[in-house]
């Protein structure tokens, strides 16, 4: 190309910042002087994003929950929108965050940008006439999962199942040892991991409950250590407030990110649904999911919701393998309970590893280089290189 390529990217949250630095890096070895802007965390501005906006602002759950940003969120995208329409780019790619990314990506197909949707839409658990809008707004579909593709035949919408970034890297991006050294480990102890999530939304209403259950395993567990992996300098300073006035006689180890680290020397984990729950099942780690979000989103999305579960790892096995926990359930008990067979069910611990092994083989794939390879051949398709 005589001119360097130029690339519109947008992420709404950490899982996303993932995918988008892997994404702009196998980019970058095809075309070295490409140019990406738009919306990304601290990974994809480290890969050579120019972000516009903190995407702090857009990572927001749950349908209440987004009205009381809803003025901002839509300033952002309208200001985004004028951006590339002005100047518009040779390609644009919505990672995730499809509230978000779906309507940017409509205004600008229309106007002749070629257009990616990276993560495919829950549209085998919810809404899923969602595929006809989909079709409308987005070229191309980058899929993380191997049974999402078949939901889009209806508008044979271009799709690529390209795997996930995470199976190709973990576990040999934990260096175990290290690991333990580092956060200095005794055989004695039983370590447990807990990751009420990087959200807001999520840390309102789940690291209190995960909080009392750890007290409720402390009871019954000797030598018993939880240690909590914060996403940022934010979520640390509220969990650690939350921690000196109501949690200060617990064995709690709070630290800043590492969270991958710290799965790997727990021998259980107390987590959040989402992206988080992957990391895990590919670290081999009996787990315990739990969600709970606002009465009146639970009550709404509830209704809407058609999968049988809402945690990666049952999706990908088409079982239950692990417990999911959600709502008004989100109890100190119940979760002890589920915990406690995690760290003493010998047996099922070795059935979890033997079908997490298996979901690890469905997904290594190499999937940065393959959305890469899908995105390069939409741009021949469209004559843009």
């Amino acid at each position: 190309m005589s001119t360097p390529l130029r690339i519109g990217i947008v992420a709404g949250e950490a899982s996303g910042d993932i995918l988008g630095a892997g994404l702009i890096k196998a980019l970058k070895r095809r075309y070295p002087d490409a140019q990406f802007e738009g919306i990304g965390g601290e990974l994809m501005m480290a890969a050579g994003c120019i972000s516009y906006t903190p995407m702090d602002r857009l990572s927001v759950m749950g349908l209440v929950e987004v009205l009381g940003r809803l003025r901002e969120l839509l300033k952002v995208r309208r200001s985004l929108a004028a951006r590339f329409l002005a100047n518009p780019p040779d390609i644009f790619i919505g990672i995730d965050a499809p509230d978000f990314n779906l309507k940017l990506e409509g205004w600008l197909k229309d106007a002749g940008i070629p257009t990616v949707h990276y993560v495919s839409p829950s549209v085998w658990a919810w809404k899923q006439k969602r595929i006809y809008k989909i079709k409308k707004t987005t070229d191309l579909v980058l899929s993380l999962f191997p049974f999402e593709a078949q939901h889009y035949a209806p508008t044979q919408q271009r799709v690529a199942f390209v795997g996930h970034p995470l199976a190709d890297s973990i576990p040999g991006s934990v260096d175990l040892a290290k690991a333990q050294q580092r956060f200095a480990v005794k055989d004695s102890e039983t370590i447990i991991a807990v990751l009420p999530g990087s959200r807001s939304s999520e840390l309102k209403y789940l690291a209190e409950p995960f909080l009392e259950t750890a007290r409720w395993l402390s009871e019954r567990i000797d030598n018993v250590r939880f240690v909590i992996p914060a996403a940022n300098e934010h979520r640390h300073d509220f969990l650690h407030t939350l921690i000196a006035e109501k949690f200060s006689d617990l064995n709690v180890q709070l630290v800043m990110k590492n969270s991958r680290e710290v799965m790997a020397i727990s021998d259980a984990i107390l987590i959040a649904s989402g992206t988080a729950t992957l990391e895990a099942t590919l670290l081999q780690k009996p787990m315990v999911v739990a969600y709970k979000m606002a009465g009146l989103t639970y009550a709404i999305y509830s209704r809407m919701v058609k999968s049988r579960f809402i945690s990666l790892p049952n999706l990908l096995a088409g079982e239950e393998l692990i417990p999911e926990i959600l709502q008004d359930d989100v109890q100190p008990e119940i979760l002890g309970e589920a915990i406690m067979r995690a760290l003493t069910d010998e047996a099922y611990r070795l059935r979890l590893a033997k079908r997490f092994n298996e979901i690890h083989q469905q997904l290594n794939l190499d999937a940065d280089e393959k959305a890469a390879d899908a995105v390069e051949q939409l741009l021949h398709s469209r004559d843009v290189i």
